[in-house]
């Protein structure tokens, strides 16, 4: 029993040590560029890749230390991560480990600079611009947001964090639990706001806080739920009055229950009528947000890695020519087309309420029995993935009305980046 103590005290120590001995390094590194902002992400994933955490941190012994010691660094109150543990802290910089169970970032830059190691896991890195940007509020913008590049982040990765609009980019975990080490300054004056993006046109800061939206949706959402009926024209009121960005974080919260109400579409066209070509990428904003977030719902319910490998492609890849390059790098060993079919068919659930693959029904209309959806559905789906030229024979006997009907509902869910 004494050895097993003085085992567990020893790892315990060790694993100290390492993330002291990691600060050490890069302060000691950094203070000789006279703590330069521009070399300090250089510096750190040097510092990263020459002692990987994956290779040295003994996780187990790390959390057994950090529950049971009271000496730890002082914490943050951040909500990042799941959670956020920091390791060594410095005023100019600190080191943390965040945990990822089923987060998935949002599109974002950073007031900061460095860079991370995946510990754990791996991710799905997307990277983007924002072009054209043009500022509304201090804390609002609009522009194009282009993806630039999508990789592959695999255990033992380190990347840099470049601080402002030069590093906007986005995760999408794919293991449970997926971990980062992450050596990041405390603030880099200058750099902010820390705008987070809504694609395809719109930034915000998400820390600036407008305490009377806030509460003007709270109010609204009250009105929801007791079904007030002067809902719709409330909010019509709302939009005539209310400056862009107020207006929009309006349309955002009600946006749901106008579309129940068949009110939407009114609401949304008095918005841009007021606010003319400011308001241009508006509504295919909220409605990728509408998709992103249901993409986002499933992935808390689906725990294997290609599925969300899979899930995290249909979120972030923009053209089906890209995703079924990246399937082919990454599982090789079957045409691309056939992979996804694979995972299609594997997602596909039967209930009461009929055949769902993601979030993609099939028609409840049509009077198919149950037991031959599958395969028309799967059928239907290969045929968009694949031009929707030569028709299988399955599908000879829909009408062209039929056809275009099942490509409607594959192009209104997750699955839309297959099909257009």
């Amino acid at each position: 029993m004494v050895v097993v103590a003085v085992h567990g005290l020893v790892e315990e120590l060790v694993m100290e040590a390492f993330f002291n001995q990691l600060g050490s390094t890069v302060l000691t590194r950094w203070k000789r560029e006279n703590f330069s902002l521009a070399k300090f992400p250089v510096i750190a994933r040097a510092a990263l890749d020459e002692r990987p955490p994956s290779e040295h941190v003994d996780l187990a012994a790390f959390t057994r230390a950090f529950l049971l010691k009271d000496e730890q660094p002082l914490q943050t109150q951040s909500g990042f991560g799941q959670p956020e543990l920091v390791t060594y802290n410095h005023p100019r910089f600190y080191i943390q480990l965040l945990f990822w169970l089923d987060g998935t970032t949002d599109i974002h830059q950073h007031e900061f600079s460095g860079a991370f190691h995946v510990m754990t896991g791996s991710s799905i890195h997307a990277h983007f611009e924002f072009a054209h940007a043009q500022p509304v509020t201090a804390h609002f913008r609009v522009g194009d947001l282009r993806m630039k590049k999508i990789e592959l982040l695999e255990t033992g990765r380190t990347v840099p964090i470049i601080s402002g609009q030069r590093c906007i980019h986005s995760l999408f975990h794919l293991d449970t639990p997926s971990i980062t080490v992450v050596v990041r300054t405390q603030h880099d004056p200058g750099t902010g706001p820390q705008f987070n993006y809504l694609p395809p046109h719109l930034a915000i800061d998400p820390v600036f806080d407008d305490a009377l939206t806030m509460r003007r949706k709270q109010l609204l959402d009250l009105l929801e739920q007791i079904q007030d009926p002067a809902y719709p024209k409330l909010v019509q009121e709302m939009i005539a009055e209310l400056d862009f960005e107020r207006g929009f974080f309006i349309l955002q919260n009600c946006m749901g229950h106008l579309r129940d109400l068949g009110a939407w579409d009114v609401t949304l066209s008095a918005f841009q009528k007021k606010h003319g070509n400011l308001a241009r990428g508006v509504a295919a904003t909220l409605d990728e947000g509408v998709r992103r977030d249901a993409i986002k719902e499933l992935r808390s319910t689906i725990t294997e890695p290609e599925h969300r490998f899979f899930l995290a492609l249909l979120m972030n890849v923009p053209k089906r020519s890209d995703l079924l390059a990246f399937v082919a790098q990454r599982f090789p060993q079957a045409p691309p087309v056939e992979t996804v079919l694979r995972w299609a068919e594997e997602l596909a659930e039967l209930s009461d309420y009929g055949l769902a693959i993601l979030d993609a029904c099939f028609p409840q209309q049509w009077k198919i029995a149950s037991e031959k959806q599958p395969g028309l559905f799967l059928t239907a789906l290969g045929h968009f993935i694949k031009g929707g030229k030569k028709i299988p024979s399955p599908l000879r006997a829909l009408s062209p009305a039929e056809l275009k009907l099942l490509r409607s509902v594959f192009a209104a869910s997750s699955l839309r980046v297959l099909v257009l």
